[in-house]
């Protein structure tokens, strides 16, 4: 679902949203990966996880994400209704050095996370 009837009070909460810089890695890392876990973004842009929290909140709240839990996980996502508006927002910033040392940071992260779960794989635990 795109969204159908845009209005100046849900643009102004969005460009509100993405006017902090924080706030802009984060989503640009959200929308270039898919679904993200905090605990990934808070390793990924060295925050702390009360300030990952406030802000995933702040975009949570602003209506440009949206979540899903499992267990204790939390999972972020784009909502359907803004994705693109959103990723016309960053196309312009996601050139910029730090977002693309988040990227990679992120790919270096996902790559140690296969091998990691392929060692695991090919020897069993055993449990002594």
């Amino acid at each position: 679902m795109r969204l159908k009837h845009f209005n100046v009070d849900l643009g102004a909460q969005i460009f509100l949203a993405c006017s902090d810089t924080s706030r802009l890695r984060i989503l640009n890392l959200i929308l270039t990966n898919g679904e993200m876990c905090i605990t990934d973004l808070e390793r990924i842009l060295e925050f702390t996880q009360t300030k990952t929290s406030r802000h995933l909140l702040y975009l949570k709240n602003s209506g440009i994400l949206t979540s899903r839990k499992i267990n204790q996980w939390a999972f972020y996502q784009v909502k359907d209704e803004v994705f693109d508006l959103v990723k016309q927002l960053l196309q312009w910033v996601s050139r910029d050095p730090v977002m693309q040392t988040d990227q990679q940071t992120f790919k270096t992260m996902y790559t140690n996370r296969e091998l990691s779960l392929n060692k695991l794989k090919m020897k069993p635990l055993s449990i002594s």
